[in-house]
């Protein structure tokens, strides 16, 4: 969650709608990585912060789907999501900005969450830890599109 926004964020059950193009969505995801990390912590990073959003935004995951065979496919983020790289600098600076952005989620993680196997350790690690020593390998975004845009203006999509 946002440090200044208490209170969830996320979609009401009547803004829901499968049927329509995700740009028309009232709110917007978006998944920023460090462009530097090898692709197999960067894809570990993304999973990671796309579990934490999951579990914390409202309706950000669509229906459950069916095939012929009646086969159950768990339902997938509707709003859709984009995939941003970034520096390490542009994403603490991101992350410091994003928190204190009004109505927004952030999820982040640490460098620290990839140097363990042992999550207490990694919550010792960071209480050990200055907020601006800390390097994020990835973040979070969710909230009012207008503001997502303008936080992730300059980014493009991770190569």
């Amino acid at each position: 969650m946002s440090e200044s926004q208490p209170g969830p964020v996320g979609f009401q059950p009547d803004e829901i709608n499968t049927a329509e193009p995700t740009r028309s969505t009232r709110l917007k995801w978006v998944l920023v990585v460090d462009s530097d990390l090898p692709s197999g912590l960067a894809v570990n990073a993304a999973a990671c912060v796309a579990a934490a959003t999951g579990s914390a935004v409202t309706g950000l995951l669509g229906p459950d789907a069916v095939d012929t065979a009646g086969s159950r496919h768990p339902g997938l983020p509707w709003a859709g999501c984009s995939v941003l790289g970034a520096t390490s600098a542009q994403l603490t600076e991101l992350r410091g900005k994003a928190a204190d952005t009004l109505a927004v989620y952030v999820a982040d993680m640490p460098a620290y969450a990839q140097s363990t196997r042992v999550y207490d350790e990694y919550l010792e690690q960071l209480a050990r830890t200055s907020h601006e020593e800390l390097r994020y390998y990835a973040i979070s975004i969710v909230g009012p599109r207008n503001r997502v845009d303008k936080l992730v203006k300059k980014l493009s999509l991770l190569a």
